[in-house]
């Protein structure tokens, strides 16, 4: 395992040091399980944008329902 030095304000050090408390874990414990949130977490101006593009794709489909959607499934399945 990696050892790294890192730089953080010291009042986000006393939160971080609380915070491993409360969840019994350790300091280090905590700054790996939120590095690893963070990477994995969808990024949201990429999501913004894919959903723009979603609806200006559907803006010219017409009007449908999901309810319509599901009764012609039905009935060709």
């Amino acid at each position: 395992m990696a050892k790294v030095m890192i730089s953080i304000p010291d009042e986000l050090l006393v939160q971080l040091d609380a915070e491993a408390q409360a969840r019994n874990m350790t300091r280090s414990g905590l700054i790996a399980l939120a590095t690893r949130r963070e990477i994995t977490a969808p990024d949201a101006a990429r999501v913004d944008q894919l959903l723009a593009s979603a609806r200006k794709a559907l803006a010219d489909s017409g009007s449908w329902s999901a309810e319509d959607v599901v009764a012609e499934q039905r009935l060709t399945h």
